[in-house]
């Protein structure tokens, strides 16, 4: 990895502007290094390489090789895991041990779709008499991708692998926040075997390097993680040339507890599901729904272990690290403060370790109940380990709490009763549905993605690699 430089067909090349922006590492709020502000000629020369790689050497291997390539591609993540895990740690705040989980997550995306790359199968439909006809899928040609800052390194895999795998070349542009694992796996391409081109990483702010790849004449697919407004962006930067993109741009999840849950099970899982990643987490579990029956009981278990959590440096490695930046920690806190303006109880908080650097962006994970439906609270998405819980009375005012956001990404339900299982969970307006459980991990096999203000499109699984392709029919009268 060269300081200030792009990973452009194959190899580091300085930008063609002059600006750049510091690295700043959340556990101390300090700059350690800096990256290259990449301006648009930086973009239109990565374009151009990663069409140059699919008219070329890398459009002409087979699926099979492509996944030979993914597969070594792996094998050098699990091979380098330690320092890539340092350096996410180091990049985002995450406690060590979440960063270690990213770089096992980051390199089973590049297994699973290594071994699917000859496994995207198309299809032959019965038609008329004398016709043979025949559905297969495409690449698009050259994909862009512009990842979040909250699992980078995940993120990277998550976008990356299955466009790789049906044959695209790839533009990414990191968060420019969050760029240095992106930067170090690039230098691992080639040494995997990718051919010059075939994934380019261009570097810098989302208004300039991020806008300019969007909007790119040369890019047939886009691949958008972040927030709905700059989604909104994306979908109309796409529009002006005709092109589709995935977005997947949070949620405000609900897990609905109802008063013949197993606690001794849920209450972990509720606590992870938002303290995890500092709740810096688009499928973060931001609500608890509790049935009003079980509410005092729930909550007085769920504020001993909130109580618990304990936030630290990555090297502590703590249940919470610092938040990214110092803009995202005042905004969190402003979520917070508001809330206790509010009036709101405050049922339980978690506790800063006394030794953190009062310079990093830390947050203390903050319990609040019961929270008024209409409160932002309850509606917007925070972004931060702030857990909000309402209280319901029967079936249908569940249902209408969890649907009554503009989000729709992820769901739980907590019950022992199957038919209410069933019946909840079909009505739960979301793109992920987890009964007495909540996340799986990574989840690479699963399908990921959102309704409403959560997005559109499909990650992870088959289903991303049917989302970046295109279908052809081809009809052939043989008489």
């Amino acid at each position: 990895m060269e300081p200030g430089c792009n990973y452009i067909e194959g190899g580091w090349r300085a930008s063609q502007g002059t600006a750049t922006l510091p690295m700043i590492e959340p556990a101390t709020g300090q700059a350690y290094g800096h990256i290259a502000d990449s301006v648009a000629q930086d973009v239109d020369a990565a374009v151009a390489a990663a069409r140059a790689a699919y008219d070329g050497a890398w459009g002409r291997l087979t699926a099979t090789e492509r996944g030979r390539i993914m597969s070594r591609f792996a094998t050098l993540i699990e091979r380098d895991a330690a320092s890539l895990a340092a350096t996410e740690a180091r990049d985002t705040g995450k406690p060590d041990g979440v960063a270690r989980a990213d770089i096992v997550a980051l390199a089973r995306y590049f297994e699973f779709y290594g071994g699917a790359a000859d496994k995207l199968h198309g299809e032959t439909i019965p038609y008329l008499d004398g016709y043979m006809v025949a559905v297969v899928h495409e690449p698009y040609g050259v994909t862009g991708h512009i990842l979040p800052w909250n699992y980078p390194a995940q993120m990277f895999g998550r976008t990356l692998a299955p466009s790789l795998a049906v044959g695209n070349a790839v533009v990414l542009k990191p968060a420019e926040d969050a760029s240095a694992s992106a930067l170090q796996l690039a230098g691992l391409a080639s040494e995997a075997g990718f051919p010059p081109g075939a994934i380019n990483v261009v570097t810098g702010s989302g208004a300039g390097a991020g806008a300019a790849l969007a909007s790119h004449p040369g890019v047939d697919f886009m691949s958008f993680t972040g927030s709905p407004q700059v989604g909104q962006i994306i979908q109309k930067l796409c529009a002006d040339h005709f092109i589709t993109c995935t977005l997947e741009l949070g949620g405000k999840s609900p897990q609905i507890v109802f008063a013949d849950a197993d606690l001794d099970a849920a209450i972990p899982v509720i606590v992870k599901a938002i303290i995890q990643n500092s709740g810096q987490t688009c499928s973060a579990g931001s609500r608890l729904l509790v049935e009003r029956s079980a509410y005092d009981t729930v909550v007085a278990r769920l504020a001993v272990a909130f109580a618990d959590v304990r936030v630290g440096a990555p090297a502590a490695d703590r249940a919470c690290g610092p938040i990214i930046t110092a803009k995202q920690q005042a905004r969190v806190q402003q979520f917070i403060d508001r809330a206790r303006a509010d009036g709101i109880p405050v049922l339980a908080e978690g506790r800063i370790d006394p030794d953190a650097d009062p310079a990093g962006f830390y947050v203390a994970p903050t319990l609040f109940g019961p929270v008024p439906r209409d409160n932002d609270l309850a509606r917007e998405e925070v972004f931060g380990p702030v857990l909000a819980v309402l209280p319901f009375d029967d079936e249908a005012d569940a249902l209408a709490l969890a649907n009554g956001t503009d989000y729709g990404l992820v769901a739980a339900i907590w019950t022992r009763d199957g038919a209410r299982q069933l019946r909840l969970g079909r009505k739960v307006r979301t793109g992920q549905l987890f009964v007495n459980c909540y996340g799986a991990g990574a989840g690479i096999e699963l399908p990921f993605g959102g309704t409403g203000k959560s997005g559109h499109g499909r990650e992870k699984g088959f289903a991303a690699m049917h989302d970046f392709s295109i279908t052809k029919t081809i009809v052939i009268h043989h008489g």
